[in-house]
């Protein structure tokens, strides 16, 4: 256990058994702190919010649609200035809901039917009223209305489609223990104090775990988007950077790692690739090189570029929206857009596809009376390549946060994907072990002071 943990448990133990925040609402989610002890505002109460609506059929899924459908979530940012200091907060409020023995387990095989009396629907109101996601008064009954509006917001918390029915993987969210969920605060809290983000009038953020993209003006969310970000075996990076521009029908130039082992696959097996691909080769002063004269081994680093040209076939579709940083990764447009639909996203290189980029793409470039929408569907219709400067960057940050609370006070938790809140909190747990020690050595007692 980390410093930083035992403190928080400590300090739980220490809080008024009546302090518990009851709230927890769209997202993934936990409790809420009172604002002062004993107290909850109503407000800020899941239980007397209206549940969301389950989502549309993927029939009628359109980029604008899922944009509408995300963004209607809530317009509450999930990273802003405040957010370190609530997520403090809402480790607070789990650490006395751990004190008082966190919430009841729900047998996987449990079976709940709308409308009909089950053996474990009163477990099941218990587990909800527990999070503030059920009205305490709401304790008994039958699968009724309100019991699968609780789901609901349950559901949406923990970033699970908002359907009121129980699903595996809804009885899995909710026995994961409170214990973990305090780990998964303290793990995204530790990220966020080593973040050092310039918030400006408007900024994006893309929360990995969450895979969603958020546009932030005035500290409000006018935009949110899918995203699809990297493979757990090829994560997306955690960065800070600036967007710089706005390239319409980009072309995409291959990452050599990419070049080395997947396209020298596909070039081995089928030497007709490249130019199926409408790829080429080019050489360190980007002139064209012949395929034939390439070593397609992949036992070499390529001493070659692999350069896709623009059109409706390439990689990164429509839109790329650069972000120089040191790991070489932006966010883009993709030529598989019916990957947006699936709610695991997490297939990329590194990269982040961004669902309705044109419309983000539009919001960037607001402060440019030319850009206007229609301008940029008009431009990429017309197929040629274009470079769009930023009149003034916009701040960007990706982010790792698998548990977060909003302005409003709702707790969300996401699955960690990548595995790294347990590596964090170890190394962190390491380092502190090794400052101990060295304090009370005499050959290390210096590093300490």
């Amino acid at each position: 256990m980390s410093k930083r943990h035992a403190m928080i448990i400590a300090v739980g133990l220490l809080a008024s058994a009546s302090a518990l925040a009851q709230t927890e609402t769209i997202g993934q989610a936990g409790p809420k702190p009172a604002t002062t002890a004993g107290t909850v505002p109503a407000a800020a109460n899941p239980a007397h919010a209206a549940a969301p609506k389950t989502a549309a059929p993927a029939s009628a899924s359109t980029a604008e649609s899922r944009s509408a459908a995300a963004l209607a979530l809530t317009h509450e940012p999930t990273y802003d200035e405040g957010s370190a200091q609530r997520i403090k907060d809402a480790a607070l409020s789990y650490s006395d809901l751990a004190v008082r023995g966190g919430w009841p387990a729900i047998p996987a095989d449990a079976k709940f039917a709308p409308g009909a009396q089950g053996a474990n629907d009163d477990l099941l109101r218990k587990r909800l009223i527990v999070s503030g996601d059920l009205a305490a008064d709401r304790a008994s009954g039958a699968f009724d209305q309100d019991l699968a509006d609780a789901v609901k917001r349950f559901q949406a918390r923990h970033g699970l489609a908002p359907t009121g029915t129980m699903t595996p993987r809804t009885i899995a969210a909710m026995n994961v223990p409170v214990q973990t969920r305090i780990r998964q605060l303290e793990a995204s809290l530790q990220r966020l104090e080593n973040m050092n983000f310039g918030f400006g009038q408007r900024y994006v953020v893309v929360n990995i775990p969450g895979a969603f993209a958020e546009a932030v003006e005035n500290d409000v969310v006018v935009r949110r988007y899918r995203v699809i970000v990297g493979k757990t075996e090829k994560p997306s990076p955690t960065l800070t950077a600036q967007i710089s521009s706005v390239v319409l029908n980009p072309t995409w130039t291959v990452p050599s790692s990419i070049a080395k082992t997947e396209i020298s696959a596909h070039m081995r097996k089928d030497p007709t690739y490249l130019s199926r691909m409408h790829m080429e080769v080019l050489d360190a002063h980007d002139n064209p090189i012949d395929p034939n004269s390439v070593d397609w081994s992949g036992t070499h680093t390529p001493n070659f570029t692999v350069r896709q040209h623009n059109g409706t076939f390439n990689a990164l579709g429509a839109v790329k929206i650069d972000m120089p940083n040191s790991y070489s990764v932006y966010m883009h447009d993709t030529n598989q857009r019916n990957l947006f639909s699936d709610d695991y996203r997490f297939d990329s290189h590194g990269c982040s596809r961004v669902d309705n980029v044109r419309d983000l793409a539009a919001w960037l470039l607001k402060d440019q009376p030319k850009w206007s929408r229609a301008a940029i569907d008009a431009e990429i219709a017309s197929g040629q390549h274009l470079d769009v400067a930023m009149v003034k960057k916009v701040p960007v940050a990706w982010i790792y946060l698998t548990a977060w609370m909003t302005k409003d006070q709702t707790v969300q938790f996401r699955n960690d994907v990548y595995n790294q809140d347990e590596q964090l909190l170890e190394a962190t747990a390491e380092e502190a072990a090794f400052f101990s020690n060295a304090g009370s050595h005499p050959l290390t007692a210096h590093m300490t002071r």
